[in-house]
């Protein structure tokens, strides 16, 4: 079969079979594979290396967690059991376990157990785990996409390494790129590829090894369907677009990326950069975030965020989330979207968030009084002989609405919380509050 009709044979995925067979080959994360460190280590196929511990592959989709992995085991002749959290269970891991107390002993030889996904295990299945990882049956090599110190109980974390992966460069993306165009086990010189394509690939795949070679086994699927017989075609960057739809964003809703987008979105209109906020507002949108979450976040930047400077934010936060709820997706994007530049681009304080969070603080200390009694409830029998409500003055009545009186408890008396600050609307209302305070000192 030639390579080009094995490429469209439907044949085991090309970011399959162009995973690296030795750590040599990986690209990318050269902070992990220095001399001496630990998965250089584990690779080493001296069983009794004194560096060899059980460690924890923490990074985002296609980053070469699996690919590591393999890599260990293809190098280091260790015995190497691969498990997945999304299928094994307890019993699964126990007779991992078992089987190998009983080739050490028997054999002398260490087994590696590479444990996929595991933050989908529960705290039951991590547990069995621990056994083996703490009296050494077994080198722990765990994958996961999402924070480990969320999803993976604490005594497992304290027993192995954590190792962060991060995402591949471009000049990463390129190398495995060029290298699964030419080598035999990609393909083999099927296609080339044009320097637009290939800027193309590097662009969609946002840094993911995974999505990169799917988009050029896609691309170079194209390119051949409309080749000539026995000439090499060239794959375009119209090939590349035409087999991607778009880029993949690497955003999970359940895990870091949703934090890590909608923090950058909050800290954006928080700092008055209207584009950047709507940049992380388009990631939330195409990567199919739920946009009612999204609009509570706004009326939450609303409030916390712009407050009195501009008390119109709110308002146009809240008619978001409602036109979102009543219009839906995609046309709900439009009203994100304004709500979004609106709150970045006025007037900010956070000066009521500010007090409201001094005044709990306050409470929870155990710094509160009594309510002063002229201010206490004098509708209900008794109450007047208490002495509830009395000295009690109706602001009403006063030429202005207001009157002086004291309405803290004694003890926090002359505390201020809300300190409104020159901006916007509430420049206004530091100069009315001003005038208010004075009154209700009586000077």
């Amino acid at each position: 079969m030639t390579s080009a009709a094995a490429l469209l044979s439907g044949q085991t995925p090309l970011a399959v079979r162009m995973r690296p067979v030795s750590l040599d080959e990986v690209a990318g994360q050269k902070h992990l594979l220095r001399a001496g460190s630990p998965i250089v280590a584990l690779a080493d196929p001296a069983a009794s290396s004194p560096g060899a511990v059980s460690i924890i592959l923490w990074g985002p989709p296609g980053t070469g967690k699996t690919t590591l992995a393999q890599a260990i085991a293809r190098s280091s002749g260790r015995r190497f059991v691969e498990l997945s959290a999304i299928t094994a269970g307890v019993k699964d891991v126990r007779e991992v376990m078992q089987e190998a107390i009983t080739q050490r002993d028997l054999y002398g030889q260490t087994t590696i157990l590479f444990l996929d996904e595991i933050h989908r295990f529960t705290k039951a299945q991590q547990d069995a785990l621990l056994p083996g990882v703490e009296n050494g049956w077994v080198l722990l090599i765990a994958a996961t996409t999402e924070n480990p110190s969320f999803s993976v109980i604490s005594p497992l974390m304290s027993r192995s390494l954590l190792l962060t992966l991060q995402p591949l460069t471009d000049d990463d993306v390129g190398l495995l790129v060029d290298r699964a165009v030419t080598d035999a086990r990609g393909l083999n010189g099927a296609v080339t590829l044009a320097d637009d394509a290939r800027a193309a690939l590097i662009r969609l795949a946002s840094g993911d090894a995974r999505r990169a070679l799917t988009g050029l086994e896609a691309a170079a699927a194209v390119a051949l369907s409309k080749g000539k017989e026995g000439a090499v075609p060239a794959a375009t960057a119209d090939d590349v677009a035409q087999a991607v739809d778009k880029a993949l964003l690497r955003y999970d809703r359940q895990g870091d990326e949703h934090y890590d987008v909608i923090s950058a979105f909050i800290k954006s209109i928080r700092g008055s950069d209207p584009d950047a906020a709507l940049h992380y507002l388009a990631r939330m949108i195409e990567a199919g975030e739920d946009p009612r979450f999204i609009a509570r976040r706004l009326v939450i930047s609303a409030s916390e965020d712009v407050g009195l400077a501009d008390p119109q934010a709110l308002s146009i936060a809240v008619a978001a989330a409602d036109a979102v709820a009543f219009i839906g997706m995609p046309e709900g994007r439009i009203p994100l979207a304004e709500a979004t530049v609106y709150l970045a681009t006025t007037a900010k304080s956070n000066a009521a968030y500010v007090g409201i969070d001094a005044a709990i603080a306050d409470i929870r200390s155990g710094g509160f009084g009594r309510v002063p009694l002229h201010l206490r409830d004098a509708h209900y029998p008794g109450a007047k002989r208490l002495g509830h409500g009395r000295g009690y003055v109706y602001p009403h009545d006063g030429e202005f609405g207001i009157l002086p009186q004291q309405y803290l408890p004694d003890e926090l008396r002359g505390k201020r919380y809300y300190e409104p600050k020159n901006l916007g609307a509430e420049r206004d209302i530091s100069a009315r509050l001003e005038r208010i305070r004075r009154i209700l000192d009586g000077r």
